[in-house]
C-alpha cells in the first residue's frame, strides 16, 4: 500500500475531507489556503485564496457545490467548490474553529473562540447561518439565524473544542476540553443531555455512515464509540498514545485513529518513537491489528472515502498521504474468533436433550 504524498501545504495540517462521491479531498492546514485534490491521483485541482490566518476547520455540502472554511482571521467563508470563487464571509470576534453545513447544505454552524478577557466582550460564541431561496436568496445570500454563547474560559469556566451538527440538524453538539459533551437543541440551544465522555480533552467527533454511531477520540488515549440514540458507551478502543482524530470505515467493521506525541515534543523525538502511525481496530473486538506508519509528526486529522477504498492522514509535518487500500486487505475477510469445541458439544447436547 504505497502512499501519494500531497504536497500543497507549507504548515501543518488541520483538517482532511472527502466529499459524499469520494472523488475529492480537501485539505486545510495552518498556512490559510484550503485545498482541493483529486481523490484517485492525489492531483491538486485548485486552492481557495481569501484568508488571512490559519484554517482550522472545513466542510462541503452534500452535492460538493460549496465549501465552508473557518479560520483564525476571525471569518467562515462560503466558496464555490468548481471556481473557487468566495460566495460570503461570515464575520467573527474571534478565530473560527468550526464550521460544518447540515445534511441539506442550506445551513451552516460555525463556533468561534474567546478574543481577549472579559473585558473585551467578544466572548466564544455558536453561530447559525441560513441560506435559504424560499426567501428570495441564491447561493450567496446568506443571513445569520442565531448566536448562542459559550461558557468563557477567562471566566473559569471549560474551553469548548468542537461544534457539530447532530443527526437531522434539530440539535448541536458541544464538546469540551474536560472531556465533556453537552447536546444542545439547535433553536433554543437549551441543553437537552451532559456526558461525562472522557478524561482529557476530546479531539475529534465523527459519524458512521447511517448516522447511527459516533466516534470520539482524545487525549487520554482513548477513543470510544456511542449510541447516538441513548448516548450509552458501545465500545472503548485504547491507544498508547495521544489521540487527535478517528473514523468508521464505511464497508468493514473496523475503526481507524491517529495522534501521537505532542507536537511541541517532536523535534526531539524520532518517528517511531513518537508514535505517529495510523491505528486499526476491529470495531466489536477492541483488538488492533495493523498499523500504516510515514508521518514524522503526530497526525492531526483522517477521512476515508465512502466506498472504504483509501483513506487519507493530514500531520503536522504538512504532508496529506493518500492510501489507496491494496485488494489483499479489501477481500480478506474479518478474522472470527475460534469456537471453543467444547461449548459446541455441550449446546449440541442440551438441544438433543430437550
Amino acid at each position: 500500500m504505497r502512499p501519494i504524498l500531497l504536497k500543497g501545504h507549507e504548515r501543518s495540517i488541520t483538517c482532511v475531507q472527502y466529499n459524499r462521491e469520494g472523488d475529492l479531498i480537501f485539505t486545510a492546514a495552518k498556512d490559510n489556503i484550503p485545498t482541493l485534490w483529486l481523490a484517485e491521483t492525489g492531483e491538486r485541482l485548485g486552492t481557495y485564496e481569501q484568508h488571512n490566518g490559519a484554517v482550522w476547520h472545513l466542510d462541503v455540502s452534500w452535492d460538493s457545490k460549496l465549501l465552508v472554511s473557518g479560520s483564525a482571521d476571525m471569518h467562515a467563508k462560503v466558496w464555490v467548490v468548481e471556481t473557487g470563487e468566495e460566495l460570503t464571509s461570515f464575520e467573527h470576534t474571534g478565530p473560527v474553529r468550526s464550521c460544518q453545513f447540515d445534511e441539506s447544505g442550506r445551513r451552516v454552524v460555525t463556533m468561534c473562540d474567546a478574543f481577549g478577557g472579559l473585558d473585551q466582550n467578544r466572548p466564544p460564541l455558536v453561530r447559525i447561518y441560513e441560506n435559504e431561496p424560499m426567501w428570495g436568496g441564491n447561493d450567496a445570500s446568506w443571513r445569520r439565524m442565531a448566536e448562542f454563547k459559550l461558557p468563557h474560559p477567562e471566566a473559569g469556566e471549560v474551553k469548548c473544542q468542537i461544534v457539530r451538527w447532530m443527526p437531522l440538524g434539530k440539535a448541536i453538539l458541544c464538546a469540551f476540553e474536560n472531556g465533556q459533551i453537552r447536546v444542545m437543541d439547535s433553536l433554543t440551544f437549551e441543553e437537552l443531555l451532559c456526558v461525562e465522555a472522557h478524561d482529557s480533552k476530546i479531539t475529534s467527533v465523527s459519524w458512521n455512515p447511517h448516522m447511527t454511531f459516533m466516534l470520539t477520540t482524545s487525549t487520554d488515549h482513548r477513543a470510544k464509540m456511542w449510541d447516538i440514540s441513548d448516548f450509552s458507551l458501545v465500545k472503548t478502543y485504547i491507544s498508547d498514545r495521544p489521540l487527535n482524530a478517528g473514523v468508521f470505515s464505511p464497508t468493514k467493521e473496523h475503526v481507524l485513529v491517529g495522534g501521537g506525541q505532542d507536537a511541541m515534543s517532536v523535534t526531539t523525538t524520532s518517528g517511531r518513537a513518537g508514535k505517529f502511525e495510523c491505528q486499526f481496530y476491529h470495531t466489536v473486538y477492541e483488538e488492533e491489528f495493523g498499523r500504516v506508519k510515514g508521518h514524522f509528526g503526530p497526525i492531526n486529522a483522517l477521512a476515508i472515502a465512502p466506498d472504504g477504498k483509501s483513506y487519507c492522514s493530514g500531520a503536522e509535518d504538512g504532508y496529506a498521504r493518500l492510501h489507496h487500500f491494496d485488494a489483499e486487505y479489501l477481500n480478506a475477510p474479518d478474522p472470527v474468533p475460534d469456537d471453543d469445541p467444547d461449548e459446541d458439544l455441550a449446546a449440541a447436547a442440551q438441544t438433543t436433550a430437550e
